[in-house]
């Protein structure tokens, strides 16, 4: 029998997520262990009519792991990986980390995020940018597999209209419990870090948006706008390492760096590059657009509006999606944006939450329509509307199909 717990260590701790701004309570927590548990939680949300919602890694920011007086399915202790061959089955609580050590244990590698404690299987649902992206596509690209929990109850491998849906359209369709992603033969990669001042900053952008144009699908890279404030760019080579030098040595040169290294990591070693940075409990607020290059306008205003941020340690990440993850046809997955494009997070640290939205704002006219629908909020109808492109349709009849009366309810769709 799954155990429900109302208060105590156990709900505290199910529901201190990763953004201390998300204040809502639930009722009850269900600590699942298995699929059953996660059967008898719908079942018993049904009955005493709660809203549902499931927590994993707990790192939506706009919290919808929890929901104000409602059920939450608690994911956390369903952890478990295995690996069979160049396939990793993982639990529905795993988190990118857990994933990525039992692949670096293989000499493998899965296709991830940016920070380790996110949880893979939510990540991966939204769409998932990572630093093996170009290479491997995005972390949606690279799921094979699923168990699935439907709303009436029923457990099933998802077949593949549902896989399709799963593929970038979120948690939305029932609880998934385990998944099958790919490994690929990956023990090492080039991980750079070029740091350039503030005074530099507008020549950095618009050289490194010029070095990434026509890029190889083995460099796949970030730049952020961080407190200081300075710019850090970060490319990540997974190729030939003796190729990869000479790429990432160009990085060096788009200004004078204040510092620079270029080092041998494992894919996991960089994965955990930035454990810590993104601490439990701080309030973020998070606003995102997707630009298709770094033209003048969208230099001048990722440079207007930062210098105009309320609160330290304010910052932005643009992360660079290309190769491989474009090459996907957009028709064969939920997730709507296969164009070369580069994923602006807008991120505040402990401010009102105001800055974001005006960045966003000021941003939206050199944007494409839409963004990346992991990081759009329940403000941002407009992108929302459009954020799966020509899959909208196909998707929401899906929802229709499978989940009538909207018991769950993840990453934003269109008009829901």
């Amino acid at each position: 029998m799954v155990e429900l717990v109302t208060e105590g260590p156990s709900y505290d701790a199910a529901v201190a997520i990763w953004n201390g701004a998300v204040t809502q309570r639930p009722a009850l927590v269900a600590l699942c262990t298995s699929t059953a548990d996660v059967q008898e939680a719908i079942a018993e949300a049904r009955e005493r009519r709660l809203p549902l919602s499931v927590r994993g890694g707990g790192h939506d920011w706009a919290g919808r792991a929890l929901r104000a007086g409602g059920l939450v399915i608690d994911l956390t202790r369903m952890r478990q990986v295995s690996i069979d061959g160049e396939v990793a089955t993982v639990g529905g609580g795993a988190t990118a980390a857990d994933a990525a050590e039992a692949a670096d244990r293989q000499g493998l590698a899965v296709a991830t995020g940016t920070v380790g404690t996110v949880g893979l299987l939510g990540l991966t649902l939204g769409g998932g940018y990572g630093p093996l992206s170009g290479r491997f596509g995005l972390a949606a690209d690279n799921l094979l597999g699923a168990e699935v929990v439907l709303a009436d109850g029923n457990v099933v491998q998802a077949d593949a209209e549902l896989l399709w849906a799963l593929r970038g359209g979120g948690g939305n369709f029932g609880v998934v419990t385990s998944a099958s992603v790919a490994l690929h033969p990956l023990t090492e990669v080039l991980a750079g870090s070029f740091t350039y001042a503030w005074v530099e900053a507008e020549q950095v952008l618009r050289g490194y948006g010029e070095l990434l144009d026509g890029g190889p699908d083995e460099l796949t890279s970030v730049i952020a706008i961080v407190d200081g404030p300075a710019v850090v760019v970060s490319p990540t080579w997974s190729g030939d390492t003796a190729q990869g030098k000479l790429v990432l040595d160009a990085f060096g040169r788009l200004g004078t760096p204040l510092n620079a290294s270029v080092d041998v990591k494992s894919p996991l070693a960089k994965l955990r590059e930035f454990d810590g940075a993104f601490p439990d409990g701080v309030h973020y607020a998070i606003r995102t657009r997707n630009v298709t290059g770094f033209t003048p306008e969208v230099v001048s205003t990722l440079l207007e509006t930062y210098a105009a941020r309320a609160t330290p340690g304010t910052f932005i990440n643009i992360h660079h999606f290309h190769g491989a993850a474009t090459r996907t046809p957009v028709e064969s997955a939920a997730f709507g944006e296969r164009q070369f494009h580069f994923m602006v997070e807008l991120i505040e640290v402990g401010g009102d939450g105001v800055w974001p939205r005006t960045a966003s704002a000021e941003l939206a006219p050199y944007s494409l329509p839409g963004g990346y629908p992991n990081l759009l909020g329940p403000d941002d109808a407009t992108q929302t509307a459009v954020a799966y492109g020509p899959n909208a349709v196909r998707l929401l009849a899906l929802k229709e199909y499978l989940d009538p009366h909207s018991v769950f309810s993840a990453t934003p769709l269109p008009g829901r």
